[in-house]
């Protein structure tokens, strides 16, 4: 799609929700990119084109703005297109939707940095335009200060076009499950699962703010025109709710539906819960292919709570699969023809079957050696998304190289750097022992650790991942530390991935010069990295593939940490057995740094073995469910062309 042809959102085939056969269960518009950057460069295009239109006008262009990482790519590109294009920020206001309370405007977590990082600092919009929910106010003051935040918009002439995310409650701002629908800019006391989203950032829950300043749903709903963005299979239950729900406050965004000029602009991953999106056939007629008629059969034995083969023709004529009835002819023969698909993709041997027919398979059968190599995103992901696998090959006799793609050393807590660093310092006194160990103790909640803390976090993730390569038979020639450096910046936020990161990916791969390689293709990480560490290696294989080597290496996707592979999408299912399980289980616990008290949980609060403990059961008693051999568990991988 040529973006630049569009000046809104609203001129992609607008469909209006609700009116439409498809949009029938929806009630508000929106537009679903294949990722989110395509979406976001449309949504910066029309607020400098509206930038641009007021300016002709001699009138002000009244931003309100979000924060959090849904919209930094829509400032990056307002970024370019003052740089390149020349569009000038001199007649544009804007409002924050909400700042945490209490926050030092310095402090590295406030909303105040953040936009000055991430956009003020960058364009020629005048400081006295500039309209920050202030932390700092006096508690006694707060009351009055919100209601001059709510009067300076309106003298300013109202919004003009308000940027919105949104957060897993369905909050929009901070306004959090049970805000009124004709609240205004208050102070509020932020839910529990807003806080443990924001964790990461702040390095812990107990860290983070208990309550916020916001715009309220009343002042959000003034707005002339509201976008909003939501990236990622994390936001895809609540952008349905938001949707397809009910309008109620206990998901505020739901009050949405009642703004006539609204736009959710989607990633597929967001969108992919909508119902016209995961069950097209409840909505429309499909043209099936393998791929569609996959997923409809998996989701109809889940809703009949039947196994494969014993679906009948009156199953499929009730849920909307009539035309697929009648395009196979009967329900026996669709059901012989699934069950042989999922059954072909389990394998107890991930790396092929020496001396074996490999038709049925979904690896190959030659080489029977192979090399492979696994690539990690974090020192723990291999282990805790593909620890049983990992072990399968190594038993099974091929070269096996993990490549850790990232140092990890942000994960590591301070209490977990302090043990090891005052252990050396007992064992060996130095002054460069004793000047980390005082770098530790006095370092405050918003600095980001010194270059030395972050070397010694590096190197327990570093030991803590040998260890466990050991305890698998890996060998320390065979384990490799890349530490990619648009990791290495200290903070939550990386950099930009560039040239010298996927130099190194090309290095490592040419140098293995695999027949397979594992990498993570779980793209919920809270904090970005395995997609980064993905584009790192599609970008590299982009480069290497004219290679000789190239043509005989297959890619597999694996996810695991945070969800799993739904089943119509599994290439490679590799059943564990109780023992395996309990190895992996091992081999995760070598990762003592990342066992308790983990900084990066998401919305799952257990520990990461038990996480994928339950992921590989959950697996195993899905294949069970349809029909297939009960095993203890399994992991999942999809296979990936490139």
């Amino acid at each position: 799609m040529e973006v630049n042809q569009y000046k809104t959102v609203k001129d992609i085939a607008y469909s209006e929700p609700g009116k439409f056969e498809e949009t029938r269960y929806e009630k508000i518009h929106n537009v679903i990119f294949s990722n989110s950057n395509d979406g976001s460069v449309l949504v910066a295009r029309e607020i400098a084109d509206l930038i641009v239109s007021k300016q002709k006008k001699g009138e002000k262009c009244v931003l309100g703005l979000a924060t959090g990482s849904s919209p930094l790519k829509v400032y990056e590109e307002l970024i370019r297109i003052h740089k390149e294009e020349g569009v000038s920020f001199s007649n544009v206001v804007t409002f924050n939707l909400d700042e945490y309370y209490p926050m030092e405007k310095e402090n590295i977590q406030s909303y105040y940095h953040f936009m000055h990082e991430n956009l003020f600092n960058h364009v020629d919009i005048l400081p006295e335009h500039i309209h920050i929910p202030s932390g700092t106010v006096a508690s006694e003051d707060l009351h009055q200060y919100c209601i001059d935040y709510e009067r300076k918009i309106i003298e300013s002439g109202g919004i003009d076009f308000q940027l919105l995310g949104i957060g897993r409650t369905g909050h929009i701002g901070f306004n959090e499950p049970g805000s009124h629908y004709n609240s205004e800019t208050r102070s509020i006391l932020l839910d529990h699962i807003t806080r443990v989203d924001a964790a990461s950032a702040f390095l812990g829950i107990d860290n983070v703010p208990k309550k916020a300043i916001t715009m309220g749903i009343k002042t959000v709903r003034r707005a002339k025109r509201i976008v909003l963005l939501a990236w990622g299979q994390n936001k895809a239950s609540i952008i349905k709710k938001t949707i397809e729900g009910e309008v109620s406050s206990k998901v505020p965004a739901t009050y949405l539906q009642h703004h006539s000029n609204t736009t959710f602009v989607l990633d597929s991953e967001a969108a992919s819960e909508l119902t016209r999106i995961k069950t097209p056939w409840l909505v429309r007629a499909c043209l099936w292919n393998d791929e569609l008629a996959s997923k409809a059969i998996i989701w109809l034995c889940d809703l009949t709570g039947k196994s494969i083969l014993k679906l009948i023709d009156k199953d499929y004529n009730d849920n909307g699969m009539s035309s697929l009835l009648a395009q196979e002819g009967s329900s026996y023969n669709l059901n012989i023809k699934m069950f042989n698909k999922v059954q072909h993709t389990i394998t107890g041997w991930p790396g092929g079957k020496p001396l074996a027919d490999d038709t049925n398979r979904p690896e190959r059968a030659t080489p029977h050696k192979k090399r492979v190599l696994v690539f990690s995103p974090h020192p723990d992901d291999d282990v805790i998304s593909m620890g049983g696998t990992l072990d399968r090959l190594v038993e099974q006799g091929h070269e096996v190289h993990v490549a850790y793609q990232t140092s990890g050393n942000i994960a590591v807590a301070d209490h977990e750097a302090l043990k090891f660093a005052e252990v050396s310092l007992d064992m060996y006194p130095s002054e460069a022992l004793s000047a980390v160990v005082a770098q530790i103790t006095s370092k405050r909640d918003d600095e980001i650790d010194t270059i030395e803390v972050r070397k010694l976090k590096g190197l327990i993730r570093k030991r803590e991942s040998l260890a466990a390569m050991r305890y698998l038979n890996i060998p320390d020639s065979q384990v490799h530390f890349l530490n990619l450096p648009f990791y290495e910046t200290g903070k939550i936020k990386k950099n930009p991935l560039g040239e010298d990161d996927i130099a190194i990916m090309c290095a490592i791969i040419e140098k293995v010069q695999p027949h397979q390689i594992f990498a993570a293709g779980d793209l919920a990480d809270p904090h970005g990295t395995h997609r980064v560490c993905l584009n790192a290696l599609m970008e590299s294989l982009k480069i290497l593939k004219p290679k000789p080597f190239m043509q005989h290496c297959w890619v597999w996707l694996y996810k695991g940490a945070w969800h799993e592979w739904e089943v119509h999408e599994i290439d490679m299912a590799v059943p564990m057995s109780p023992d395996q399980v309990l190895r992996k289980r091992k081999a995760i616990f070598f990762h003592q740094s990342q066992k308790d008290g983990i900084m990066f949980r998401g919305d799952d609060l257990r520990e990461f073995w038990m996480r994928a403990e339950d992921r590989n059961t959950q697996t195993a008693q899905k294949y069970n469910k349809l029909g297939l051999a009960d095993y203890a568990a399994m992991e999942a991988f999809v296979r990936w062309y490139f």
